[in-house]
């Protein structure tokens, strides 16, 4: 007979040890904190660690530890019901539910499947999951680098799902693989957002308030002559560790001209294909037109900011998504492009993980929690050059990205950087740049940033493989990003 109960060397499982773990940790937490810090940020910070130790190691659902974090905001006196539950309507949440839906469609009329099919059928990428791989690398980093980066992952998961699908016809133990897959997503649309000045919102801001604080301007030609250069070799170093983590189940499995991968004659488009395809493109086209506006236009032309004002990128997969259920696919039977009952199967924990990751950040920086982290580690570590203080920016921004949002750690982190270079009479040109890239490197948590949500929410990625990855990948992009800057900065006379 079994005996319950653990024996003196039976191992504590990953779930349980977090239940142990989490609230000893928010103690010790609460404790060693310097006395300088005010009660309010010691309140989150406790709550926080004991979020964090949770989600990694997910002796619960990570949405309901998020959901759990915001209640113990409230039950600590850190806001009210709505301001610290009002996250859940930002309209980035908006944003997940619409491209969801279009997901939803497109993996339900099989346009995944017609996609993947297609990108296995070129010649330049064949039937080799390694070129595969890189092939969706490249295409979600291109995307990033002219629209949103969730937009971008949004558009690229559902081929991405079909194309694992078609692989996986042949060679079911491919679990390892399709989450090096997947990451490639995630992190690759991040990369792509650091090529472009307009890739995200971080690399604006921070120019933004240099040009506003610092008097210092960044040209896009500028801003691209190091972004490219360093997005280029951020893929090629991510696709490698990706590949070296979760590598395909054997080499010799796949070979050119693999039966199982050959692809047969594309079926005509049923009806509901043509409609999801059609809302697909007037989704991508709309997170288009303001850059494409901006060709003819001024960016500061009234036609441009119309377009802007009126048709954020959040309500552009709404307002796409919404036609889904008015196209008929047989309208005398009611029959739609897409129901409520099966919309109603996208990833809703998703949505709530990510916005309990918006409330924390809101909240760090109510309590000045977020300022604080930066201010004590240009403390901790000292400032003695640009160079110096560029590093303690990047390491910074790394940390405080995979806690809030890359624009809010930019947000806290550029000012407080600017004044520091100021008073020790240095460039802060370096250090916000630095920050800025560094920002948009959130690989660690499904919170850190939309796109690792998202294909977090397949699934099909361990939480401990995304923190083993996005750690890795942390550490390399920072010492890439210095060293990029220290050596094109003073080519380009941004030193």
């Amino acid at each position: 007979m079994s005996q319950s109960g653990l024996g003196p060397h039976t191992a504590i499982p990953a779930h349980q040890f977090g239940l142990i773990a989490a609230p000893l940790i928010a103690g010790l937490m609460f404790v060693l904190l310097p006395e300088s810090l005010s009660d309010p940020a010691r309140t989150l910070a406790t709550i926080l660690s004991w979020v964090v130790v949770m989600w990694i190691t997910e002796p619960i659902p990570l949405p309901i530890t998020a959901l759990l974090g915001c209640g113990l905001c409230v039950v600590a006196g850190l806001g009210n019901m709505q301001s610290v539950f009002s996250a859940f309507a930002h309209p980035i949440i908006f944003l997940f539910i619409g491209s969801f839906f279009i997901s939803e469609a497109l993996s339900l009329h099989g346009l995944d499947r017609r996609f993947g099919n297609w990108l296995l059928s070129r010649k330049c990428v064949g039937s080799n999951p390694i070129r595969i791989m890189m092939a969706m690398s490249l295409a979600v980093a291109g995307l990033s680098m002219w629209i949103n980066n969730t937009a971008a992952t949004a558009v690229m998961l559902p081929i991405a799902l079909g194309v694992l699908r078609a692989l996986r016809q042949g060679y079911p133990n491919m679990e390892n693989f399709d989450t090096g897959f997947l990451l490639c997503l995630a992190y690759g649309a991040g990369i792509g957002g650091v090529a472009t000045l307009v890739g995200t919102a971080p690399n604006l801001i921070g120019v933004g308030l240099l040009a506003q604080q610092a008097h210092f301007t960044i040209s896009f030609d500028q801003w691209l002559l190091i972004g490219l250069p360093l997005a280029s070799v951020m893929l090629l170093v991510m696709f490698t560790l990706l590949y070296w983590l979760h590598p395909p189940p054997s080499h010799s499995s796949f070979h050119e001209g693999s039966p199982v991968l050959k692809i047969s004659a594309p079926l005509p488009w049923a009806r509901g294909e043509q409609y999801t395809f059609a809302v697909f493109v007037l989704a991508v086209m709309l997170w288009l037109l303001p850059a494409i506006l901006s060709v003819w236009f001024e960016g500061d032309h009234s036609v441009v900011q119309w377009v802007r004002a009126h048709l954020p990128k959040e309500l552009v997969p709404i307002l796409a998504s919404g036609l889904l259920f008015f196209l008929p696919l047989n309208f005398r039977q009611g029959k739609f492009t897409l129901t409520w009952k099966e919309a109603a199967n996208i990833h809703w924990g998703t949505i709530l993980l990510f916005g309990g990751g918006i409330a924390f950040g809101e909240l760090m920086v109510e309590t000045e929690l977020a300022k604080a982290i930066g201010q004590g580690m240009v403390a901790m570590f000292g400032i003695e050059s640009v160079w110096g203080l560029t590093g303690v920016a990047i390491l910074t921004a790394l940390v405080l990205t995979e806690l809030a949002s890359n624009t809010a750690a930019t947000s806290m982190i550029v000012p407080v950087l600017i004044a520091i270079a100021h008073t020790a009479n240095l460039s802060p040109v370096p250090p916000v740049l630095g920050a800025c890239m560094a920002a948009s490197l959130a690989f660690v948590l499904p919170v850190s940033t939309p796109p690792n949500a998202i294909v977090y929410g397949t699934g099909r990625i361990p939480i401990l493989r995304m923190v083993q990855a996005g750690l890795l990948l942390d550490a390399i992009g920072g010492v890439l990003i210095w060293g990029t800057l220290r050596i094109l900065g003073p080519i380009l006379g941004i030193d």
